[in-house]
């Protein structure tokens, strides 16, 4: 029976055990009758519970039953006498009835108990409270009747609950512990796990339990159990009514049961945990393997454009971006398998490497293939930037190959030459670029049947092998077609560079040419003071013409030349309309002006020869002037000399030229009229002696 079933009727305290005890040491037993009418059946009930309480040994001893009938009647007082010897006969060795002040006949009520006493197994006496302590110590007694033992029915009731509580569910859980303990200690792995998970979690709290039973050992063995904390006190859960050993047996027994479950529950999560992480692990391997290895079989292209591979790579970044976060379990995995290598047991250390193992080489693989790819649309990517640098290299070259040259001068050719070859160098340099990044990419996709993803890819490898071949033999063949039209170009500039040269050089010509004129105007203006002299200067003049002679053939081979090279180029020399006019007009004008100075200088010389001559025959030679027809004809040469020198040079064009200044002209007409007067003195002194000779 529980308390927790009859609490309502122990709360109304028709009996209990206080914890005091008679002289023999045994249990005494109260019941306290009030005035109104006691309950004969809860009575019963009442006094069944409390003598379920004490040990067959506390039994033995025996009861002391005091009933307190000072507000109750008489007949009620007898009933309950009457009662304990049906309900505890055996056990009762002594029963005091504490009788009122007044009341009662003595006679009456001692005469009946006496005439029952041999009926009944007991002795009854009645007894005032003050004459209770004759047959019980007053320590025992509690206050009710004068004694000093402190007795808290609340309270001991509410211990009473704790305690069948504790017994209760220490008792049911010891049952479930053991049962799933017992479980776990079967045969084969399945049956225990088929017993665990039938009876893996408890109805109660174990630790709430035993936290329980630990705080009512301490109340027992406080002796605080009835609540009182001073005085001696006696609980009837004491060693001897078998309440701290059954709770100091229940704990022990539940903390070795509680031991093995923890250890059972240690088991399972442990199995469970590996169970999770294989789970996990099947998951990452399974997609690795399923839908990203699929995924990766399906990307197999490089692209034939910047913009194609930019494409796939952005394709490639959200697979990546798929199996980070299974990487990312990875991780999380590969970690907890290493917390429960450093802390398992030896027969799971083989299972948790395998698993370990089995996922690195999944994952590691699956990572490779993934750099792989990316690193291939790289070397794609990169390959692709470099062909369209390449391919608007080469439009930029050839749009400036098809557009006519028209430069101004052989300078801006010769910038423009040089452009083109930087370009074509560029060009050059782009193209091994091209084929080095090429190289690298053609290596990469051989190395791809490594990383084929379980898929052949001869097929899709042939096709980018062609697509990289064939972009750069398209380029090879632009550079080559573009090569040939610079070959043709730097030949035409060259041809330019020579037909500005010529043109110059052909201008220069025409101004050496002048220049030759203009010396010859103003600076060969002398004619000599003699024949030898004047000889001399006519010699000096021939070799200038020559100079000026060789001038002008350079002119006319360098404008010959620049007709020859314009007719090679298909276009119009500037010379035929400018220079090559000037040249024939300055030379014109310059063989002008050398004939006249030749006439002038050849008059000079016929001059100052005969004047010479004239001046150094002596009169006595016989033969000396016989014909002075000769001074004649030197006075005709001088004067038409002196003539000439006042006449201009008319060139071709009609215009005029002097030789020299006013004053220089002045000046060599001075000195042949002083010649002149000279040979004039000769004429007369020759003819002075033909005079004298007729007279004497």
């Amino acid at each position: 029976m529980e308390a927790s079933v009859i609490l309502p009727i122990l709360k109304k305290k028709l009996a209990f055990l206080s914890g005091g005890k008679d002289r023999r040491s045994g249990l005494i037993l109260t019941i306290p009758l009030c005035l109104e009418q006691t309950s004969m059946d809860e009575l019963s009930v009442t006094l069944d519970y409390l003598l379920s309480i004490p040990s067959e040994k506390c039994k033995a001893r025996g009861f002391t039953v005091i009933v307190d009938g000072r507000k109750s009647q008489w007949n009620v007082v007898k009933t309950v006498v009457l009662m304990l010897q049906n309900v505890v006969p055996a056990e009762v060795s002594l029963v005091c009835v504490v009788k009122p002040d007044e009341f009662w006949d003595k006679k009456v009520t001692h005469f009946c108990f006496w005439k029952e006493k041999d009926r009944l197994g007991f002795e009854v006496i009645l007894v005032s409270a003050n004459k209770l302590t004759r047959y019980i110590e007053p320590c025992q007694l509690t206050e009710d009747f004068g004694g000093t033992l402190t007795y808290d029915h609340m309270d001991w009731l509410n211990k009473r609950l704790v305690f069948e509580k504790f017994t209760k569910e220490s008792t049911s859980l010891l049952d479930e512990l053991a049962l799933i303990n017992n479980g776990s200690d079967k045969g084969t792995q399945q049956e225990r796990e088929r017993s665990i998970d039938l009876n893996f979690l408890p109805s109660v709290d174990p630790e709430t339990v035993l936290q329980t039973g630990h705080e009512l050992l301490s109340e027992l063995q406080q002796r605080r159990f009835n609540g009182s904390d001073g005085g001696v006190s006696w609980s009837p859960m004491d060693d001897e009514l078998l309440a701290q050993p059954q709770v100091m047996k229940l704990l022990d027994s539940l903390r070795e049961q509680y031991t093995r479950y923890q250890e059972v529950c240690r088991q399972r999560s442990k199995r469970t945990q590996l169970e999770e992480i294989q789970q996990k692990v099947m998951q990452v391997v399974n997609w690795l393997e399923g839908p990203g290895s699929e995924q990766l079989r399906t990307q197999w292209g490089i692209g034939d454009s910047i913009r194609a591979s930019q494409a796939l790579q952005q394709k490639h970044e959200e697979i990546e971006s798929q199996h980070s976060e299974w990487f990312a379990v990875y991780v999380e995995l590969n970690q907890q398998i290493a917390a429960l290598l450093n802390a398992g047991d030896e027969e799971d250390l083989v299972e948790l490497k395998a698993l370990q193992q089995q996922l690195s080489d999944v994952c590691y693989r699956q990572a490779s293939q993934l750099e792989f790819r990316q690193n291939l649309l790289q070397a794609a990517l990169e390959f692709h930037s470099v062909a369209q640098d390449l391919s608007q290299q080469l439009d930029g070259l050839l749009g400036m190959l098809c557009v006519d040259v028209a430069p101004a001068d052989g300078a801006s050719i010769q910038q423009t030459l040089k452009l083109l070859e930087e370009k074509l160098k560029s060009v050059d340099s782009g193209l091994q670029g091209l084929r080095e990044k090429g190289q690298s990419l053609l290596d990469q996709i051989s190395n791809q049947a490594s990383w084929a993803y379980g898929k052949d890819v001869t097929i899709e490898n042939k096709e980018n092998v062609d697509h990289i071949q064939g972009v750069m033999e398209d380029m090879q063949l632009r550079k080559q077609r573009c090569e040939d039209m610079v070959d043709v170009r730097r030949l035409k500039m060259l041809q330019m560079v020579q037909l500005f040269k010529c043109e110059e050089d052909a201008a220069q010509a025409v101004e050496w040419l002048s220049e030759l004129l203009d010396a010859l105007l103003k600076t060969h203006i002398r004619l000599g003071d003699d024949a030898q002299e004047t000889k001399v200067l006519l010699e000096k003049h021939r070799k200038f013409v020559d100079v000026a002679q060789s001038t002008y053939d350079y002119g006319r081979q360098l404008l010959q030349a620049t007709v020859v090279l314009c007719q090679s180029l298909r276009c119009t020399s500037r010379s035929s309309g400018d220079t090559l006019p000037r040249l024939n007009r300055v030379w014109k004008q310059f063989t002008v002006t050398s004939e006249e100075r030749v006439h002038r200088l050849e008059t000079a010389v016929a001059f100052h020869s005969t004047a010479e001559k004239i001046l150094q025959e002596c009169p006595e030679q016989p033969d000396a002037f016989n014909d002075m027809d000769q001074f004649d004809e030197i006075e005709a040469v001088g004067k038409s000399l002196l003539d000439r020198l006042t006449v201009p040079v008319v060139y071709p064009d009609g215009s005029e030229q002097y030789f020299g200044s006013p004053s220089d002209m002045a000046s060599a007409a001075e000195h042949i009229r002083e010649k002149m007067k000279l040979v004039s003195l000769k004429k007369q002194q020759l003819r002075q002696p033909e005079a004298t000779t007729p007279e004497s």
